[in-house]
């Protein structure tokens, strides 16, 4: 990484001893702009709001619910699937008014435009505040993998997007040293302190994002603690309950307010491990497949049942994780919803969807596969009052199961 420290000279300093934090925050908000994209964050409108408060993970029913599926880094398609739901206008702003949307994770990995991913949506979640609306961010499993320090799935943009990161962050924090009387809190002593000095099967090029990506993402890293810490491993919102994976008996016997907790105590780096049977695995939450098969035939709908079971007033569990390759679709008597569509331009390059459930809990699928929506009807068999077929043609509701 560039040496970013200022020339070294005892005129240097600078005396904000009577308006630190208005220079930090100055600071902060410059450097913010140069790693987002050219983003200024509106006001978090709970500012005061303790670190250490517990994350909320039942929430009730809204009037409009919007889940969308992995985006891996892929800010565009993001915008589509946000526009595509009414979410976003012409000018990305929240235009949804009082909607719930859930990102069901895995924003992470195969882009190149994560952390503009963690600013867009850091942004929406405050304008949505404002007008009542709700934007909830979950972890993925290639969340938990940066997390842990696997960069199995980086790309070459991805590391030179955290690349710019550290340097700005460097050039910041140079900037807070020259002042005299800066809290000593809001400068960051060593960025760098603990991060190996290489990262094996990285190119030599790339070994500086390698190491700033490292930095930012470790339990308690800079990134990992200001954005990942707020996202919930699993949320009930009304009937649903999400996943990224999916959920096991033993999941929901630990306590789903248990699993949010040990997994932000981890990221934040407050907590020193956390358990394989959360996040790691296959049968972690994060990693489960058993409701995500593509053939209906294949997913444990037995297991599904008794799961659901145990989560009082939950009716379907929507997941992301496996690509469905014809589309959002479901499963299991509408039990089981998989929303993950290979949007992202490295995952796919799909048609960006996304689920729509009303306050009624009718789910509707909303694309922008020119397929679905010009000349196909409902399936015979679909619901008039059960909107996920109605997107579907006869070709693809082999593999949806619609309640009549």
């Amino acid at each position: 990484m560039a040496n970013t420290e200022p020339p070294s000279s005892s005129n240097s300093a600078v005396d904000c001893g009577t308006v630190p934090s208005l220079v930090s925050s100055f600071i902060d908000t410059f450097v913010d702009f140069s790693v987002s994209g050219g983003l200024f964050l509106p006001p978090d409108p709970d500012p005061i709001k303790d670190s250490n408060s517990p994350l909320q993970t039942v929430f009730d029913q809204p009037t409009r619910l919007i889940a969308i599926g992995d985006l891996h880094g892929d800010l565009p398609k993001a915008k589509k699937a946000l526009r595509l739901a009414g979410l976003i206008g012409p000018e990305d702003r929240w235009s949804g008014g009082s909607t719930t949307v859930v990102q069901v994770g895995d924003i992470f990995d195969r882009g190149g435009d994560e952390i503009k991913l963690l600013y867009f949506f850091e942004k929406l979640k405050r304008e949505a505040a404002k007008s009542g609306g709700l934007v909830i961010t979950m972890n993925g499993n290639h969340e938990i993998m940066n997390v842990d320090g696997d960069f199995r799935y980086v790309t070459p943009e991805g590391l030179r997007e955290f690349e710019n990161w550290g340097v700005w962050q460097c050039v910041g924090n140079s900037m807070k040293k020259r002042c005299d009387g800066m809290d000593e809190n809001v400068v960051v002593k060593d960025l760098f302190d603990g991060v190996p000095d290489e990262f094996p099967r990285i190119n030599k090029e790339f070994q500086n994002g390698a190491r700033a990506r490292f930095a930012a993402l470790r339990p308690s890293g800079l990134i990992a603690n200001r954005f990942l810490s707020k996202n919930q491993t699993v949320v009930v919102v009304g009937d649903s309950v999400f996943a990224h994976g999916g959920l096991l008996q033993k999941h929901v016997l630990y306590g789903l307010e248990r699993v949010n907790e040990e997994v932000r105590d981890w990221i934040r780096g407050v907590k020193e491990k956390v358990a394989n049977q959360l996040v790691r695995g296959r049968n972690s939450i994060v990693w489960l497949r058993s409701f995500s098969h593509e053939l209906a035939k294949d997913c444990d709908c037995s297991m599904l049942e008794h799961v659901l079971e145990t989560i009082p007033g939950v009716k379907r569990m929507i997941m992301g994780h496996t690509i469905q390759s014809d589309g959002i679709n479901a499963i299991c008597g509408n039990r089981a919803i998989r929303v993950d569509v290979g949007m992202s331009k490295l995952c796919g390059d799909k048609f960006p969807e996304v689920l729509e459930i009303n306050e009624h809990s009718e789910l509707r699928v909303l694309t922008s596969n020119p397929l679905y929506f010009k000349g196909y009807e409902a399936p015979r068999h679909a619901s008039k009052n059960n909107g996920l077929g109605s997107l579907i043609p006869e070709e693809r509701a082999r593999q949806v199961e619609v309640n009549a």
